[in-house]
């Protein structure tokens, strides 16, 4: 929690914006971010995507080391846990660019029983799920889908949308979660107009 209290203060600084202003961009109220800060608060998932976004960075940004280098490999040990469920369930940062784009890879575990909800992503936002024991139940308020063992899923999340276990075995996934903060890229083919 002090790496990332101290980065969102460093790049809140940087950016010059006050506490208020923060709070205002995030819709993150002012006394949590306060809290989170001082280090004493630990913000969900959903907080740390709000406030990496309206300071211009990714949730990786917050809370791995990065660099400018060609190729940054991660050891074992440094993955971050930013969900523990009530059953015993995570979610993982693995590994993510930096921002303001958000592109991370996550690992996830969820007991039988056990669900996450989670608020609607910036419009645009999609996640490539890949199940790889048990089975996922993703849910889009009244509708539900289930992806068995082995299968994949790519889901629009700029909805209000949750992950539960579904069945009597734990789940395990990996899910990329491509989520743009900046205006897209003209692309142009190799040769148009030459």
């Amino acid at each position: 929690m002090s790496v990332v209290s101290s980065r969102i203060r460093a790049r809140r600084e940087e950016r010059r914006l006050s506490l208020d202003r923060l709070a205002e961009l995030s819709q993150v109220s002012k006394g949590l971010l306060v809290h989170i800060e001082s280090g004493r608060a630990n913000p969900s998932i959903a907080t740390l995507c709000k406030v990496a976004a309206a300071l211009g960075a990714s949730v990786a940004d917050l809370v791995q080391v990065s660099g400018a280098q060609a190729a940054e490999v991660l050891p074992a040990g440094a993955p971050r846990l930013l969900w523990r469920g009530p059953k015993g369930g995570s979610a993982t940062l693995l590994v993510g660019a930096t921002g303001p784009d958000m592109l991370e890879l996550w690992s996830w575990t969820l007991q039988p029983g056990e669900r996450y909800d989670a608020p609607a992503h910036p419009e645009g936002t999609q996640e490539l799920i890949h199940v790889e024991q048990g089975s996922l139940a993703l849910a889009f308020g009244d509708v539900r889908y289930v992806i068995a063992a082995g299968g994949s899923a790519i889901a629009h999340t700029d909805r209000p949308h949750a992950y539960a276990a579904e069945g009597r075995r734990p789940v395990r996934f990996t899910m990329v979660v491509a989520e743009w903060h900046s205006p897209p890229r003209r692309r142009t083919r190799r040769g148009a107009g030459a």
